[in-house]
């Protein structure tokens, strides 16, 4: 029994281990690439507005 138990445990721990891994591979190849495109778009959109407002000033 007292096997069991270790091995349980082994078993708990190497499944949260391999979630947590997919978790962050998954952030890591999907989640950032998208967010740090919107931020570049988003950086753009900024400067563009910034350029187009002083080009008129005068």
């Amino acid at each position: 029994m007292r096997n069991f138990g270790k091995g349980f445990l082994v078993g708990v721990f190497a499944t949260v281990g391999c979630a947590a891994g997919a978790l962050f591979s998954f952030k890591k190849t999907v989640v950032d690439p998208i967010e740090d495109q919107e931020n570049r778009y988003e950086e753009n959109r900024k400067r563009a507005l910034r350029k187009s407002r002083s080009a008129h000033q005068g």
